[in-house]
């Protein structure tokens, strides 16, 4: 009997995916890390239990957006990014309003 062949998705990737997926996103401006370690999280914390994927993502949106539009939209996109390119199933993905940006004027 032949053993299943098996496929492992670093952290580091999810993180990448979900951060990139979120800066593509209008009205975010940036993802900032959030806590204290020996790495930066690049704003995205990943939970990895069997083939569920959970995360938080720590944002910085543009001025004048609605913020719950551009959160839920950062939900879905993400979901949406995690179950088709891992083929994993995405649990919560939270999101925290760091900041708002303000572009300085001249």
């Amino acid at each position: 009997m032949r053993n299943a062949d098996s496929t492992t998705v670093a952290p580091d990737v999810l993180q990448s995916i979900a951060r990139l997926t979120a800066l593509q996103v209008p009205g975010v401006y940036a993802l900032v890390a959030h806590g204290v370690g020996r790495r930066s999280d690049q704003g995205v914390r990943v939970k990895i239990d069997g083939l569920l994927v959970e995360m938080d993502l720590y944002l910085v949106l543009d001025k004048d957006v609605n913020l719950r539009q551009v959160s839920r939209e950062v939900q879905a996109a993400v979901t949406r990014a995690i179950a088709e390119m891992v083929g994993m199933r995405p649990g919560r993905i939270n999101i925290h309003i760091e900041d708002i940006h303000y572009p300085e004027t001249s």
